[in-house]
């Protein structure tokens, strides 16, 4: 054998054993894939180029600088209809990601809390949960946010009601007013030594974490339990709360109110991020609650039964048992579920809310006609948000893998 390899050795390469020697077949199919998609790329360009160069268009993305002329109605950073279109780009992109952000967090939050009450005895109880996935599983995602979009608008009060004598009433003491125009909620006014308090919140949540994974590993060695969750909410609370005090109060909270014809102060939330939020997450959370019923029936029920005969009460054993066990199967179909939510959040142009896809893949490429160049700065947005999105989750999967010994 060792004679045959030193034969084949000394005859040096030869072009043929790139198509019929295995050690190089791969490698030369891979190269000659990736120079053909080179040259469909190349061509694709190209062919786009003169193409517009024969309509009388160049590709330029110079129309960023240029002056929008248009209103955004929710911005969370300074803008005038005098800003760029670059400007109203990351407005747009801004509000994308405050809908996905919360949408995937009420999303999670209402998805577990579905999935592990459809497994519940009670029948009532499983039964409700039932209907809502699949209410809201088999209905399209775009009925749901304008349903939920018109009962906020048609069944809600407007602002000349909460008038003294009015037949509406603000929410907690006075301070929250839901009505057909939006929902206006006490808003905080940061003054002096607010950054300190900030400082040791953030302090407080990075303490909370420390001893959470102390308390783990603790456990894992000793098999102690610590009083986790009163620790966990007396840090959250009480260093904030000290130190609140001792810097003399330094964030107080401008409450609404109503003046002329509608409400003046306070944070106001649109009814169209209203009902676009509540719809994604509430749509997404169906489908998370399968997903969730779904990696808690693949843990055996033995694993149960032996919680059960350690003396395990239930809640402990879906928090320490089951649930750790079923991470592994939630976690790959749960990062699907908030890459579509993200995506979904292009809907929002149905309720009028300004998104990336309502300002730089709707007003902008309208005003300065191009599309070719928007839609291109619009789809690299999604990707590298999903990327980011999918990268981060993939991350989390594989600390939450179960370690073998």
């Amino acid at each position: 054998m060792a004679s045959t390899v030193d034969a084949s050795s000394r005859q040096g390469f030869k072009l043929s054993q790139l198509i019929y020697d295995t050690r190089y077949r791969s490698l030369t199919i891979q190269a000659i894939a990736m120079a053909l998609l080179v040259l469909f790329l190349s061509w694709l360009v190209s062919n786009t180029v003169q193409n517009l160069s024969d309509l009388g268009k160049d590709f330029d993305f110079g129309f960023l600088g240029q002056r929008a002329g248009y209103d955004i109605n929710q911005t969370l950073i300074p803008y005038t209809s005098g800003s760029s279109h670059a400007r109203a780009a990351i407005v747009g992109i801004l509000n994308t990601l405050l809908v996905a952000f919360l949408g995937c967090i009420l999303a999670t939050i209402v998805g577990v809390i579905a999935g592990v009450l459809r497994l519940s005895k009670n029948w009532l109880v499983a039964r409700l949960m039932t209907v809502y996935v699949e209410g809201f599983r088999n209905v399209p995602l775009l009925l749901w946010i304008i349903a939920i979009f018109a009962m906020m608008t048609e069944a809600t009060p407007q602002p000349r009601d909460f008038r003294e004598g009015g037949t509406a009433s603000m929410w907690l003491w006075d301070s929250v007013a839901v009505s057909n125009r939006g929902v206006y909620i006490p808003a905080p006014v940061w003054g002096p030594g607010s950054t300190a308090l900030i400082i040791v919140f953030v302090l407080s949540i990075a303490a909370i974490i420390g001893f959470r994974r102390y308390a783990f590993r603790r456990q894992e060695a000793t098999g102690v339990l610590l009083p986790i969750l009163p620790v966990s909410l007396a840090l959250f609370f009480l260093p904030s709360i000290l130190a609140y005090f001792v810097l003399g109060g330094p964030v107080s909270l401008a409450y609404p109110e109503l003046g002329g014809f509608n409400f003046q102060g306070g944070l106001h939330m649109r009814n169209s991020l209203i009902a676009l939020w509540l719809a994604l997450s509430l749509y997404t959370g169906a489908f998370i609650a399968e997903i969730v019923r779904g990696g808690i029936l693949s843990v055996a029920k033995g694993q149960s039964e032996a919680a059960f005969a350690l003396g395990l009460r239930p809640s402990r054993t879906m928090n320490l048992v089951i649930l750790p066990q079923a991470m592994r199967v939630i976690i790959p179909p749960l990062i699907s579920q908030y890459l579509n939510l993200t995506k979904n959040s292009s809907l929002a142009i149905a309720v009028g809310y300004m998104d990336a896809r309502s300002t730089l893949g709707g007003i902008t490429i309208n005003q300065t006609g191009r599309e070719l160049e928007g839609m291109l700065l619009l789809g690299l947005f999604y990707l590298v948000l999903s990327l980011i999105i999918s990268g981060a989750m993939n991350v989390f999967n594989a600390r939450m893998k179960l370690k073998e010994r």
